[in-house]
């Protein structure tokens, strides 16, 4: 979960599941489900944090058509809500659940009645604009489609989409007052700040333009099967003084930040008007080679039906037996978010808006714009190692183009625009990942020079101060970040050392053997801001001193200048930024963040005994953390917190300490607890496909703690039989026999035939395909796994 601006709209759910279950049918059975799509239920995760959208949409696509419900405030993140019950319209543009206030772009509505509106009125009071109110009872959604009924025009609005277009239709009552409004100044949140935009009805068929959007501009071109009777033009910005109105019938074009056009037809019963809409972020001209080329007919139900091919393919990556209904929907659900997840940036030609604002052409491959990475490269990324092999080495050229449009390597960002960024620098793992598990068609070299500049210098002009890594001087120097100098110190100096441990592999493959020991050496910082008195990760000034203690004073503010930091050490405290010790989390779930150096960590501690114990203490404690309360802290056992990704790997750590039957008690107990069906479905952000593809690998039986490494960890694995389509038709089977809800634990297990007795298993092995056999019991098995732990930097 990330949260690039604070806020605290926060949603109160009235009960866990906002639907019956009928209203859960309905809503996840479109009438062109067929295959595996019947198991998708795109409405899941709508409900709560979980910020998914149930619109149209495609693997890997551009375009993400979607009906928007509010815009503003961190709870409509993704324009929609499953609580709520009226429609603005449908736009293209929306992020899988992230904590970013961000898209919408190119909103249609369709209307009937009298009365032209030209804003959309507000949930309390739809009347006072084009909005619509609507029932769930009369929704559904299947992957690359959506359908609602808006109650107040009568109108069944149907969408689909190919990857760079969505496809309308529309089926009207008999009126002669259908409109279409297009309403371009629509945008979820405000990071337009008064970017304009502008648009021209070409003809009676055709409208084009451009939207300033915040990270860049979207350009589009609208299409309709009908020709209008009736058009013009509004600027609901501005009243003219004679008319007292924002309406310009028959002008032809507009120029503003909430501008728009609308569209009037007569229409018969049950007349169907089809709109097609290109968006790109090149031109114009690239919106519609986009739309001509993907959707050159007029035939929606081709496009739908193509769609729900597409999606059927790629769910059948992994199939699964031995689940129940509501599992299948759990899993196949989060197969699709963890695929969706990924978007292109280009055009069908090539083209793209590079980092530096110049439009470049990708020769060859898919150019992804955006990499949501402190959540992405822990669970997301290393799936798709396993199920999207001809992506992978896309995602890694993506980040080369990056590197030689910008002349530096970027953290996360989204849309190639760079600017605050989470902790770390980890794009490095996702790179590093790759490349140890066999994805090379990218120039390695430019990318492990840029990884290595950024490790070492900060950014000279023109590439802006804050584009380095946070606190790097002090690093370099004291070997960790300092709480009086650098914001959220602690996992700054923590991921910083990870990210050097995966700059080390990489040198190490690449023969150069004095950066791997520098960069090793650097690794090892971890140990620095470890307090052995507290047994925590604890904030550290520059001059060697740990912050104080609370010990029951009241909390206190330091300010320095621009820089500002919680007074005191308290491990149950989280807080806000800027005054924060930890990234969205606190000490309790920060402490295991050195999933590179797990041995190393619990020689710290001194034995697996003490580890054990902290880690018990973790999962059984309280979940409350201390005053402020923040939203991030949902999905909870104790204080580990499933809704937020620190601590996604911590239920895997009792492998490296000799206990793997607790890994495979704990990593159940979230698949079963933390993953439900239905719109409530998600315990918090579903973060671009990171909660999701964490159920993937986790009811699978196996985790990448160690993105970088090729190792998975071994948990407990969910179903019956798990079957892996790879690469090349390779096969990977995951068998568990006896396995129940109640045997849950590992008794036996056979790696092609041969005695399995290791908690962990390396990638290159899946990806030559076989078979893992286990045997389920309802006790543990003491004695499996136990002298076999997954690898670590220190070695014992």
């Amino acid at each position: 979960m990330k949260h690039f601006f604070t806020f605290i709209f926060i949603s109160v759910a009235l009960t866990f599941f906002g639907c019956n279950k009928s209203d859960l049918s309905k809503s996840k059975k479109a009438n062109n489900s067929n295959g595996l799509t019947k198991f998708v239920n795109p409405f899941l995760g709508t409900d709560f944090f979980g910020h998914t959208f149930p619109g149209a949409a495609l693997p890997n696509a551009l375009v993400h058509l979607s009906p928007d419900i509010h815009t503003e405030g961190w709870t409509y993140c993704a324009g929609y809500i499953y609580q709520d019950s009226s429609i603005m319209g449908f736009s293209h543009t929306h992020w899988s659940g992230v904590g970013m206030v961000n898209g919408g772009e190119i909103l249609l509505m369709p209307t009937t009645g009298d009365k032209l509106q030209i804003v959309p009125g507000t949930k309390e009071d739809p009347d006072s604009g084009y909005r619509s109110r609507f029932d769930h009872a009369n929704e559904s959604a299947s992957p690359g489609y959506y359908s609602v009924l808006l109650k107040d025009y009568n109108i069944n609005v149907e969408l689909t989409s190919t990857k760079r277009a969505g496809f309308h239709r529309y089926t009207f009552p008999k009126t002669n007052n259908a409109r279409i409004i297009l309403d371009v100044g629509h945008q979820i949140g405000n990071m337009t700040q008064g970017d304009k935009s502008s648009f021209k009805i070409i003809d009676n068929n055709r409208i084009e333009g451009t939207k300033g959007a915040g990270l860049g501009k979207v350009y589009f071109v609208a299409e309709f099967n009908k020709p209008f009777a009736y058009y013009g033009t509004f600027d609901a910005r501005y009243k003219t003084p004679e008319s007292d109105g924002s309406i310009f019938p028959y002008k032809n074009a507009e120029v503003g930040d909430k501008i728009g056009a609308f569209i009037q037809y007569n229409t018969e019963e049950n007349e169907q008007v089809l709109v097609k809409v290109g968006i790109s972020y090149t031109s114009i001209e690239g919106a519609r080679n986009n739309l001509h080329t993907e959707i050159p007919h007029w035939d929606f139900d081709k496009i739908k039906n193509d769609a729900n091919d597409i999606w059927n393919k790629e769910l059948s990556k992994i199939t699964i037996d031995g689940a129940t209904n509501d599992q299948k929907e759990i899993f196949t659900t989060a197969l699709y978010h963890s695929l969706l997840a990924q978007y292109i940036s280009q055009d069908i030609d090539g083209k793209y808006f590079g980092s530096d604002g110049k439009v470049h052409k990708a020769e060859g491959y898919d150019f992804y714009g955006s990499y949501s990475c402190w959540d992405t490269y822990r669970s997301q990324h290393p799936l798709l190692t396993l199920i999207a092999p001809e992506h992978v080495n896309n995602y890694v050229r993506s980040i080369q183009a990056k590197v030689e449009n910008y002349g530096w390597l970027p953290a996360q960002h989204f849309l190639n625009v760079y600017g605050e960024a989470m902790v770390g620098d980890h794009l490095i793992p996702i790179i590093v990942d790759a490349y140890k598990k066999g994805y090379r068609d990218y120039d390695v070299n430019l990318l492990y020079n840029a990884m290595r500049i950024k490790a070492l210098e900060l950014p000279k002009d023109p590439i802006p101060h804050e584009m380095g890594r946070s606190g790097l001087e002090y690093y370099k120097k004291v070997g960790y970040a300092p709480i009086d100098k650098v914001t959220e110190a602690v996992p700054n100096t923590l991921e910083l050392a990870y990210d050097d441990w995966c700059i080390a592999q990489l040198a190490k493959e690449l023969g150069k053997n004095d950066d791997y020991e520098l960069f090793m050496k650097r690794a090892f910082n971890y140990k620095n801001v470890w307090d052995p008195k507290t047994e925590f990760m604890r904030p550290k000034k520059v001059n060697g001193d740990f912050l104080e203690e609370l010990n029951g004073r009241d909390q206190e503010i330091v300010k320095d200048g621009e820089h500002s930091y919680y007074k005191y050490f308290d491990p149950l405290l989280i807080g806000r930024r800027p005054n924060r010790h930890y990234t969205e989390s606190n000490a309790w779930q920060y402490i295991w963040s050195v999933q590179h150096d797990v041995q190393g960590l619990i020689n710290l501690f001194g034995s697996n005994e003490k580890f054990i114990n902290k880690l018990d203490t973790f999962f059984e404690m309280s979940p409350i953390v201390s005053s402020p309360k923040y939203v991030g802290v949902v999905g909870t056992i104790g204080q580990y917190v499933q809704g937020n990704q620190p601590s996604h790997h911590v239920a895997y750590m009792y492998n490296y300490a000799g206990q793997p039957w607790k890994t495979q008690n704990r990593a159940r107990q979230v698949t079963e607890e933390m993953y439900r069906s239905g719109p409530g479905g998600l315990c918090g952000n579903e973060d671009m496909g990171s909660l999701s593809s964490w159920f993937i690998l986790s009811s699978m039986g196996i985790y990448s703690v160690t993105p970088g490494s090729t190792a998975y960890a071994i948990g407990s694995p969910m179903f019956g039989e798990v079957t892996l389509t790879l690469d090349k038709g390779k096969v990977f089977k995951i068998i568990a026999k006896n396995n129940s809800k109640e045997n849950r634990y590992i008794q036996s297990a056979k790696f092609n035939g041969v005695d399995f007795n290791q908690t962990w298993i390396s990638h290159e092995e899946i990806a030559k395909g076989g078979e893992i056999v286990f045997q389920m019991g309802s006790e543990p098995n003491k004695e499996w796994g136990v002298n076999s732990v997954p690898p670590s930097m220190t070695k014992k």
